[in-house]
């Protein structure tokens, strides 16, 4: 690298290539970036050239071999999976005679979950792994870099090393300090706080039993199960899953006790599920499913049951995934999520340039009106 000619960047098509304990050296502790996560993604056939998610995944080494930062790098053939939509970017590309695929794409597939994603050795700037990342997308003959749900810190670095950027929304719930899931609601509007027992309510008297299993709790029986439930939400949504029925027994016997499954069953018969990953700062919800139907029963094992973990566990944040503005009332507020993005198109660049220069300001917007739908009490407010 130019700038820094001690450091080599090398890509590398599968994570096993990359030692565990190098790679988790610079990763920290978000599970979907950890080397056990990744590597049930492309052990379990979910992430391969066949789906096209072809591992690049980018290694920095000092001169002496020790890897310094990497980040999961895939090179794509579309825009599946990602949730930062750039679908028309691609189309505008290829309209105009360009090619937009292959891109590169620094992600965790398949997960919209906001984290880490230039990960790095302390004392190594976000800058040099961007340097990096630019001349792979020269080497491999890439149309852009993209990096999705990355935190506000890199976001900005990468911003000033001149990388165009962009702003997103999700919710999330934050711990106050509750004792318990009570002490939760009364921080609520008496409004919503009847709303909430009431729903609570309402899965109590269905006649299902609720658990949350943890690590060796769960089986391989459970994890049949639930890969029923995920492949009865995302075909009858989407027409198709992205997840292998090999991933989800791999992930839990590589991540342990930091998998934890909310469950529901009849008479001894699993109904839904929801899946929840456990870092050092927040319980990340993924992904959900059932057989049945039963009012209130999503917001009750994705929402409302990753609160209750959390308050128990003293864990300071709930992330429950992309989207819903339903998740509000249920005590989760707007939160800014972040990406990056190097074209090298000069003209595609500057178109999306300033798309992003009119979408930043009415995300903030957007952010800013949903703040007042808080069901949070406000002072004097019963």
């Amino acid at each position: 690298m130019d700038s820094l000619p001690e450091l080599t960047l090398s890509l590398h098509r599968s994570i096993a290539a990359i030692p565990a304990a190098d790679w988790d050296a610079c990763a920290g502790d978000n599970p979907f970036v950890s080397h056990a996560f990744l590597s049930a993604l492309e052990e379990s056939g979910s992430v391969s050239a066949e789906t096209g998610w072809l591992p690049q995944h980018a290694a920095l080494r000092d001169a002496g071999g020790q890897l310094v930062a990497c980040a999961p790098c895939y090179a794509k053939s579309h825009s599946q999976g990602e949730y930062v939509f750039d679908h028309g970017w691609a189309n505008a590309f290829e309209r105009a005679g360009g090619n937009y695929y292959p891109k590169l794409q620094v992600a965790v597939p398949f997960s919209p979950v906001p984290g880490p994603r230039l990960l790095r050795r302390p004392g190594i700037p976000v800058a040099a792994l961007a340097q990096g990342l630019a001349q792979a997308m020269r080497a491999i003959d890439c149309s852009s870099v993209h990096v999705a749900f990355c935190t506000e810190e890199e976001w900005q670095a990468l911003g000033e090393a001149g990388w165009l950027q962009r702003l997103g929304l999700q919710f999330h719930w934050h711990n106050q300090g509750y004792k318990d899931f009570d002490a939760f609601l009364g921080a609520l509007s008496s409004r919503k706080r009847k709303a909430l027992r009431k729903e609570r309510r309402s899965v109590e008297e269905s006649g299902l039993t609720l658990r949350t299993l943890r690590g060796a709790e769960i089986t391989p029986a459970h994890w049949k199960a639930f890969y029923r439930f995920y492949r009865n939400t995302v075909d009858g949504r989407w027409g198709g899953a992205y997840l292998t029925k090999g991933f989800f027994p791999l992930m839990g016997e590589k991540l342990g006790d930091r998998v934890v499954l909310m469950w529901a069953e009849r008479d001894g018969q699993p109904v839904a599920g929801a899946l929840n990953l456990l870092g050092e700062d927040a319980l990340y919800g993924r992904n959900w499913g059932c057989d049945e139907e039963v009012p209130f029963l999503h917001f009750e094992l994705c929402y409302l049951r990753a609160i209750d973990f959390a308050i128990e566990h003293g864990v300071p944040r709930v992330e429950a995934g992309a989207q819903g503005e339903h998740k509000i009332q249920r005590g989760y507020l707007p939160s800014p999520t972040y990406s990056a993005h190097l074209i090298a198109h000069r003209g595609l660049s500057r178109a999306v340039a300033d798309f992003l220069e009119a979408e930043r300001p009415a995300i903030r917007e957007r952010m800013e009106e949903l703040a007042t739908l808080s069901p949070y009490r406000r002072d004097g407010e019963a």
